[in-house]
């Protein structure tokens, strides 16, 4: 089976973001990879709900929306109606995640949940049966380009298993340095979503980097 390809738009040319995002429509990609930086959560600041509105009047996939924000509680029906299919929240920025993660589902989106690298699996144990996703960060969130993690793919393995002993639905998105040479074993310990940034957009191209990604034999 065929991974879930989500390239990064983080990683893309914000100056011609209309074409980028039309590129990405003609390619095999599955979704758009919206990654939201306030700052406070991660040393970045990224963009905001009228960027996401300018992507999703172009987009022709899901987007699938990475909050890498305090208190997302207070934004999520915003961005619900910004063209959010998808929507993860960070495990440590929710005091109350159940409740987030309900909050989610009400608003009509699916419900993710993201992991920093220094964060175990186990602590999903009571809400993995409720998301559709997991989010696993194989770099330090906040920039693009940094170096894989190498301790994702034992976590891959436990998330797995996790899943498979609660009967969850969610699906496995790996995030940070996915590249051709890690894809492989990513896949093979049990990742569903590949997130690529700058290996995608730095590519000389785009559209053929996305479909060896798509094709990637494991």
């Amino acid at each position: 089976m065929s991974p879930i390809i989500a390239p990064s738009v983080l990683a893309s040319d914000f100056a011609n973001l209309q074409s980028e995002v039309e590129m990405l429509n003609r390619s095999q990609a599955d979704w758009l990879h919206i990654d939201i930086m306030d700052g406070r959560f991660v040393p970045n600041i990224s963009f905001g709900l009228p960027v996401q509105e300018a992507i999703a009047r172009h987009a022709q996939k899901p987007l699938d929306v990475h909050l890498m924000i305090v208190e997302p509680q207070l934004y999520i029906e915003q961005f619900r109606k910004a063209g959010a299919s998808l929507i993860s929240v960070h495990y440590e920025a929710c005091t109350h995640l159940h409740r987030v993660v309900q909050q989610i589902k009400d608003c009509g989106a699916k419900a993710g949940v993201a992991l920093n690298p220094h964060t175990p699996v186990s602590v999903l144990e009571d809400i993995i049966a409720d998301v559709e996703l997991v989010c696993i960060m194989s770099v330090n969130p906040g920039f693009g380009g940094q170096k894989f993690i190498q301790n994702t793919y034992s976590k891959i393995e436990k998330l797995k298993d996790l899943i498979l002993q609660k009967n969850s639905p969610a699906l496995i998105e790996i995030d940070g340095g996915v590249n051709q040479q890690n894809a492989p074993e990513l896949l093979k310990k049990g990742a569903d979503v590949l997130v690529a940034g700058s290996f995608v957009f730095s590519a000389a191209d785009p559209e053929k980097t996305i479909a060896d990604l798509k094709n990637v034999a494991y």
